[in-house]
């Protein structure tokens, strides 16, 4: 199972608020096998904790250490908001990627995850690619 496919992809997504956002990215890693569905509300509960906001329009929501036990196996899904979703940043988010890491590779996919969204324009290719398949092959080859 890859970590990322078409499947975990949503390119017109639209939700009331960031938890409505949170489930919908955490409902598509449990339908794709790497979580149980009782790792979606360790998502929210990590959201109560801390903002998974991260700044430049992305949220990347995971779950709290104590979720451990939910996660199958490595996953990422994410969900283009053309209208974007308020996480209470300064501004709101447009793209959320929900992350699931098994062992201790969260801080790892974490890591790789927000590094491809330093780049100046990350945010704007994300939401400018045609396709599913053209939103991973962005992660997949970083921005280069």
């Amino acid at each position: 199972m890859s970590i990322l496919s078409e499947n975990k992809v949503i390119m017109h997504g639209a939700a009331n608020d960031k938890y409505e956002a949170i489930q919908m990215a955490g409902k598509l890693l449990v339908d794709a096998g790497h979580v149980t569905e009782e790792y979606v509300p360790k998502m929210l509960e990590r959201e109560e904790v801390v903002s998974t906001y991260m700044g430049g329009g992305l949220a990347i929501p995971h779950g709290t250490k104590e979720a451990r036990p939910f996660i199958k196996s490595t996953g990422l899904s994410i969900i283009r908001f053309p209208d974007g979703v308020d996480f209470g940043g300064d501004e709101p988010a447009f793209v959320v990627i929900g992350i699931a890491a098994a062992g201790d590779g969260h801080m790892e996919v974490l890591t790789n995850v927000a590094m491809i969204f330093t780049e100046d324009d990350a945010i704007e290719r994300v939401m400018n690619a045609p396709t599913a398949a053209d939103v991973i092959a962005i992660f997949e080859g970083g921005l280069e």
